[in-house]
């Protein structure tokens, strides 16, 4: 199997399908707008009733919106800028590619699971698809290389520490949303609007943390695949965090109390741009 022309052909049908769906989110408006719907649990939610997010949750509608602009604007271009470096052989970037690709995976596996039922389905479920091989294929093939090494002035104990903190901070902040109603009986939390389940803090806790927080302590304790598993991941979490930045910006200017998230997620994101950054800076090759 010629693994550049597979990639190739991933990353290319990848801005494709991953254009449309977030053109989609952002431009088509139709619908009369928001009304109010009664959960299962008897609650009272706003409901966006536009575009292809129409059976949304208005908050959580507002913020896959401001996702999808990230997507396009930012992630795109960042995913066609590494494709070219990885065709020119760049180490470098072939580690920023599998970043990208784990970010294009994790967004529209939330997107698979949490979006409310509509035509852009089975380009989500190809778009997780396609990006799950693509990261698989470009993780696999260096863990097998042997012409790349991190200098020694790699900052692997800053940066794991980082990584174990995030997901510690980050784990206590989902914990504060479901266990208190486990506690006085009531169960369900407000965040579940009219979804089922909790689907972010549960991919987040049963997946994405865990691996945030053992990626960062083999990073801390200076192993190889430590520097290999949090580089590509730092590369995911650049794209996520200001994804999420995005999110509470649109929160504030739908008129959302946003104070302190406005303050600590923008910090995070940029900790986590700079973790990236140094980490890719340091991969040394021929």
């Amino acid at each position: 199997m010629n693994t550049r022309k597979t990639i190739t052909v991933i990353v290319l049908a990848i801005v494709v399908l991953a254009g449309a769906a977030a053109i989609m989110g952002i431009f088509w408006n139709f619908g009369d707008g928001p009304f109010i719907y009664q959960s299962i649990r008897g609650l009272d939610v706003e409901i966006y009733g536009k575009g292809i997010y129409h059976h949304m949750p208005s908050d959580v509608a507002i913020q896959g919106i401001a996702h999808d602009y990230v997507t396009l604007f930012v992630a795109i271009p960042v995913l066609l800028i590494s494709l070219f470096g990885y065709l020119k052989n760049s180490i470098r970037l072939q580690f920023l590619l599998s970043g990208v690709l784990g970010y294009i995976f994790v967004t529209y596996w939330f997107y698979t699971a949490m979006g409310m039922y509509n035509f852009m389905f089975l380009c989500y479920v190809a778009l997780m698809g396609l990006s799950f091989f693509g990261v698989f294929l470009l993780t696999r093939k260096l863990e097998q290389m042997s012409i790349y090494r991190f200098s020694e002035k790699t900052p692997a104990k800053v940066v794991g520490g980082f990584l174990m903190v995030n997901a510690i901070a980050i784990a206590f902040l989902w914990l504060g949303i479901v266990v208190p109603p486990l506690i006085d009986g009531t169960i369900y939390p407000a965040e579940l609007n009219h979804f089922t389940t909790l689907i972010v803090q549960g991919f987040d806790l049963g997946l994405l943390l865990p691996i945030s927080f053992v990626a960062g302590l083999m990073l801390y304790r200076k192993k190889k695949l430590g520097y290999l598993y949090a580089t590509i991941y730092l590369g995911f979490l650049s794209l996520l965090m200001t994804a999420l930045t995005a999110k509470i910006i649109a929160m504030a200017m739908s008129g959302v109390h946003v104070i302190p998230s406005i303050f600590i997620i923008p910090s995070f994101n940029i900790i986590t741009i700079l973790c990236a950054y140094s980490m890719i800076k340091n991969v040394q090759s021929p």
